[in-house]
């Protein structure tokens, strides 16, 4: 027995002096299996090391984690987790060989050990050589189940040869793509810088320009604040009111005046008449201003019917004295137009052969802010006015429908609802004029031909709505190289 432990002693140490590929197992001497003596003999048990989970579903794990946050990363991250998982595939190739090369030293060891066994068992006998041929059969069990051991391990081997190039291949793939992007990115900032430099240079030149024009721009803008101003104060409740008092006190007081200069001039001229001959005289009756009526009178102090006689209206130039008949002015009564501005009317009767004269006492005065209110709606590019159609083509027509009658820049137009009755641009044949006839809404009606198949009478809500649409319509055609006149004018004005 003695000798049996002695050989197996000196077989040992000379086994583990001998050089070769036995050296390195001392660095894993820690994981082979200890022997200890039993009540049986010698026992061989494996050394009993911290569980480990296997390295496929470590693999398995960092993997299903990467696919899981991949959506989750940027390109720039999505390549640090590739070189990270390749790092982690490079130490698990790495853990394999040590564990390859542990088994194969294991190896030698078992077949060692069992050499040393077997030459043990031809030397002694009886319940030693027992103990030594179970000691054999484990030494066989636990060889078949190192060879397992490795198989698994050569197994997981390939995986992790076939994980860590698909991970050096992505994270090669991710590098390209990321020198790719960084490829696009500076061609972006590039194209961005260019951009810049364009909107630059373009704002330099716009200011080169605005510095040349400002100060014109400048005036045009104190020009429209102040008439802005102007136009706010007279949009002012209380301004407003006060100027209205104003001038509705200016306008009475006119035709106070008015009238008193219009009777002295009315007796004075009748004492003419009346020293010259003895024809019946007649006068003119009515405010000598825009928006009234004139109306004919006898002087002689009996009532005469003038409805068969014969009257012809006419306007004399105050400085040449020019006399223009007014065609279709032939009633008693005649309704001023803006035309009539600045000019004396004068209205021949004829009475049994001999012509009797009625003139006004003085040129026809202006609508009291007619003209500025005008101005102001030149600016614009088109006003309405609520007008009545009396007659069509000379036909009378029901006089409850509303219309609306358009008078723009370029042309005018008349609508009810939405059908358009007349509209028609600026032209030479177009004829506008206040209506030359009698009746009570005279001063408030306007005669319009759009075109010579087409005629139309207009009567507006008041006499200064009538003209500022007559003084609007020319003003616009004037602007178009346009002369609008009544039937029969031939003087432009």
């Amino acid at each position: 027995m003695t000798k049996a432990a002695t050989l197996y002693g000196v077989k040992t140490q000379t086994e583990t002096l001998r050089p070769g590929p036995l050296r390195p197992a001392n660095i894993i001497r820690n994981k082979f299996p200890t022997y200890k003596n039993g009540s049986n003999g010698i026992v061989i048990k494996l050394a009993d090391g911290p569980e480990m989970p296997p390295l496929k579903e470590i693999v398995a794990k960092e993997t299903a984690d990467l696919l899981d946050r991949r959506q989750r990363l940027s390109v720039r991250e999505l390549a640090m987790k590739f070189e990270k998982g390749l790092n982690t595939a490079t130490l698990l190739s790495n853990e394999v060989k040590w564990r390859q090369v542990a088994l194969l030293e294991r190896d030698i060891l078992l077949k060692n050990l069992k050499s040393v066994l077997e030459s043990l068992r031809g030397q002694v006998t009886g319940k030693t050589k027992d103990e030594i041929e179970e000691s054999i059969s484990m030494v066989e069990i636990l060889a078949v189940q190192l060879s397992k051991r490795e198989a698994e391990l050569l197994q997981q081997k390939e995986e992790v040869t076939k994980l860590a190039k698909s991970l050096k291949q992505a994270s090669e793939d991710a590098k390209r793509i990321v020198e790719e992007e960084r490829a696009n990115a500076h061609t972006e900032i590039e194209s961005a810088k260019n951009a810049v430099q364009r909107v630059q240079q373009a704002v330099q030149e716009h200011e080169k320009m605005s510095q040349s024009t400002g100060k014109q721009d400048m005036e045009e803008l104190k020009k429209e604040v102040r008439e802005a101003r102007r136009i706010k104060m007279l949009h002012q409740p209380s301004k407003a009111m006060d100027l209205e008092n104003e001038i509705r006190i200016l306008r009475k007081t006119f035709a106070e005046k008015s009238t008193d200069c219009v009777n002295l001039l009315k007796e004075l001229e009748l004492h003419k008449r009346l020293k010259e001959n003895g024809t019946p005289s007649f006068d003119l009756e009515g405010l000598q201003c825009l928006g009234s009526v004139l109306r004919i009178v006898a002087l002689s102090g009996t009532h005469m019917d003038l409805s068969n006689i014969s009257i012809q209206w006419f306007r004399i130039h105050p400085k040449d004295s020019n006399k223009e008949i007014i065609s279709g002015a032939t009633r008693p009564v005649y309704a001023l137009e803006p035309h009539d501005v600045g000019r004396y009317l004068q209205a021949e009767i004829d009475v049994g052969g001999e012509i009797a004269v009625a003139k006004t006492a003085g040129p026809v005065d202006p609508d009291a802010g007619l003209v500025e209110y005008v101005e102001t709606l030149v600016r614009k590019p088109e006003t309405e006015f609520n007008v009545v159609v009396l007659q069509l083509n000379g036909i009378e027509q029901p006089k409850e429908s509303v219309h609306v009658l358009n008078v723009g820049r370029l042309r005018m137009r008349l609508t009810k609802g939405k059908s358009v009755v007349a509209k028609e641009f600026y032209s030479s044949s177009m004829q506008l004029c206040g209506v030359r006839g009698g009746g009570e809404a005279a001063s408030q009606a306007m005669f319009w031909q759009p075109s010579n198949d087409l005629s139309l009478v207009l009567a507006f809500e008041t006499a200064r709505e009538r003209n500022t649409a007559i003084m609007l319509a020319r003003r616009f055609a004037i602007d178009c190289n346009i002369i609008l006149a009544g039937p029969g004018d031939k003087t432009p004005w």
